[in-house]
């Protein structure tokens, strides 16, 4: 007999289980409802593209290229598994910027790969869930995406019912300022790749990061810290400071301008107080992003990181074509949010897409069981029939396992009086009616669990 090889999956990848895959589908369905009600259609790209495409907007020292999952494939050729979508989204454009209106709209939901280390809600392969508005600048579509991330987590909230969220949006023309008081500006990229850290390893490592990758000293590094992390008070009390500190800098100004328009619209669109925030420590690590930039903490579990992320990137094609493509838009970190959920003992505890389970007593009358089965299925109510004649008592016990609500009974009894036994699993109630009214019954049991 030949050695078994163990079966195991490498560091950073996971397997998913019925009672884990459905939750995650179930997030899918809600964040496709709500970019669907926006107006965002789907698109997919390539899961491999070409290291180049990847690579063309990404800074030399940047940490996702050691990252990337590279490698030469059968043809010899230079490729990439990709580490987001928004970059081959700026590919995608520019390829097929012809057959484009502007402004154009999508989501996409796929598999993105980087080799970074795993910790708590964050692997090396894991599922993004993007929606952008692409060929505008206005700060309309900025808005948008805010309002777009309030009704996501607020659709999820509904449904997974965790306390609370905080959208906390920034702008980096803002932050460009504030470097540019430390006469930092030419040292932007590496100072802001550093504090984006900030909460993740805290105030000495991101001064000791600055330090090394920007040259700035102790003091330097310390002040700027100090000014990111000054947004205490109400968003129109920081926004109002902001603006005397950046009276004569034009290009601050029209940030604390953008993002006092996203406040006074969300405000006015219905969006309840405290769900956004002005918060100058939010940074995003990527280089190509230019101006608001948003990043989703649960007010359960702040610690596990920004669940729902983004930004405007206005030259992200610029390598891919001359033609100037701005855009906007953020990212759902479906695995983190479900670690979060499974975290706060949030997620349902069910591993069947179907609440009712069809028994099997009589293996004779299979037909039967298939038929009334079909008849829940064509009003909506999905149904798995056990796949054996087996005791009652083993089928109610799988049924119960697996997380069923109602468990549907027919033994020769029944049949001949045209019966049928409607259990609610939960209660551990059963009632008997006529096979006329199954439907409706397992209806408004369902309806009232």
């Amino acid at each position: 007999m030949s050695n078994l090889t163990e079966p195991r999956t490498l560091k950073g990848f996971q397997d998913f289980l019925p009672e884990r895959m459905m939750p995650r589908e179930e997030v899918l369905d809600i964040a496709r409802r709500v970019y669907r009600s926006y107006g965002f259609p789907p698109i997919d790209t390539p899961a491999l593209e070409y290291s180049e495409i990847l690579l063309a907007n990404v800074d030399e020292g940047a940490e996702i290229k050691k990252q990337l999952y590279r490698f030469r494939d059968a043809g010899d050729r230079d490729v990439a598994l990709r580490f987001d979508l928004t970059v081959p989204l700026a590919r995608f454009t520019a390829q097929h910027l012809n057959e484009l209106r502007m402004p154009f709209k999508r989501y996409q939901m796929g598999t993105v790969w980087r080799g970074e280390s795993p910790q708590a809600g964050r692997y090396r392969e894991f599922m993004q869930c993007d929606f952008d508005i692409i060929g505008t600048t206005s700060n309309a579509a900025d808005i948008e995406i805010a309002l777009v991330i309030c009704d996501l987590l607020e659709a999820l909230r509904g449904r997974f019912g965790f306390e609370g969220f905080e959208v906390r949006v920034n702008n980096r023309l803002v932050l460009n300022g504030l470097l540019g008081e430390l006469g930092l500006a030419d040292k932007t990229v590496p100072v802001l790749r550093a504090l984006d850290k900030l909460p993740k390893i805290g105030r000495e490592k991101v001064r000791e990061e600055m330090t090394k990758e920007a040259g700035l000293s102790p003091e330097q590094g310390g002040r700027a810290i100090e000014l990111v992390e000054k947004s205490t008070g109400g968003n129109i009390e920081i926004l109002d400071r902001l603006e005397r500190q950046f009276a004569h800098n034009e290009s601050a100004l029209r940030g604390v301008g953008n993002l006092r328009e996203l406040c006074h619209v969300a405000e006015q669109a219905g969006v309840p107080e405290g769900r956004i925030r002005v918060d100058l420590s939010i940074c995003r690590g990527l280089d190509y992003y230019t101006g608001t930039v948003y990043e989703t903490f649960l007010t359960d579990l702040p610690g596990i990181g920004s669940i729902c992320s983004g930004g405007r990137y206005d030259n992200l094609t610029g390598r891919y074509t001359r033609q100037a493509l701005p855009g906007v838009g953020a990212s759902l970190g479906l695995d983190r949010l479900l670690a979060a959920m499974e975290e706060l003992n949030k997620l349902p505890q069910e591993s069947t897409p179907a609440p009712v389970l069809m028994t099997q007593f009589v293996p004779e009358r299979l037909g039967d069981y298939q038929r009334v089965a079909r008849e829940l299925r064509a009003v909506g109510i999905s149904v798995e029939v056990f796949p054996d004649a087996k005791r009652i008592g083993q089928q109610l016990q799988y049924a119960e396992r697996r997380g069923f609500r109602v468990a549907l009974i027919a033994g020769p009894d029944e049949f001949t009086r045209g019966e049928w036994k409607v259990k609610n699993l939960a209660a551990r109630a059963e009632e008997v009616i006529p096979e006329a009214e199954v439907v409706d019954v397992v209806r408004r049991r369902l309806n009232a669990v």
